[in-house]
Parts: C-alpha cells; structure tokens; sequence
C-alpha cells in the first residue's frame, strides 16, 4: 500500500475518533446525545473498514470470483446481524415483552421491514432472470 492510502488512512481513523469523543464529551459533560455525531461516527467507522479491506472506501474495483463472493455473503451475514441487533435493541428500549405494550412505532415499522426486505428483495431479482 503507498504512502497516501495509509494517510487517508490515519486521517479516517482520527475523524472516527474525534466523531466517537466528541459524542461521548457531549454525554457525559452536558448530558445530551448528538444524533449527528453518532451517525457521522458510523459513515466513518464504514468507510475506515472498507479502507482497511479494500484499500479504497468504495471497495476494490475490478473483482474477482473470492470478491464476489466475500460481498455476497458478508451482506447475507449482515443482513441477518441487523435483523437481530434490531429486534434486540426495540425490545431493549421499550423495556417489554408484549408487542401490544409497545410505543415505539417507527422503530416496530423498522423491525417488521427487516423481516421482509430480504425475501423482496430476492423476489424481485429473481423475476429479472425468469
């Protein structure tokens, strides 16, 4: 790798930090959450990865059969992972377990589309090659 990609590099890594601790400086200084900077922090943390993995934070270009087939099955894997964290974090918050006790809607529309994005999703590329 040259010199520039593990500066863009070391500067992605500092954005990330300084995103994450201004957040956290925030929270425990004034007690308050910056919706901002938590999303900022992970456009930051996804882009540090796919530079760590590809080298180039649009993932590599020319691919060959292994990089097809890592994307095709990290994005299955994550996928399901984001289902889960997301059932998790709706349960979390509410504090319940009854889905009738819920308050929380949008964050109920958002768990209930994880359940059904994927097999659309297939659906509709599988009508593409039929």
């Amino acid at each position: 790798m040259d010199k520039s990609k593990k500066i863009i590099g070391l500067i992605v890594f500092v954005v990330f930090c300084g995103f994450v601790s201004y957040t956290l400086y925030r929270w425990m200084r004034f007690g308050t959450i910056d919706g901002g900077s938590i999303i900022f922090s992970f456009i930051a943390l996804s882009y540090l990865f796919n530079w760590i993995n590809w080298g180039t934070h649009n993932g590599v270009k020319d691919k060959d059969e292994l990089d097809r087939h890592i994307e095709t099955q990290s994005a299955k894997i994550g996928y399901y992972v984001l289902m889960i964290m997301a059932c998790l974090i709706l349960f979390i918050s509410e504090g319940v377990s009854n889905l009738n006790d819920m308050k929380n809607y949008p964050l109920l529309i958002v768990v209930g589309l994880t359940f059904v994005t994927s097999p659309v999703i297939e659906f509709v590329y599988s009508r593409k090659y039929k």
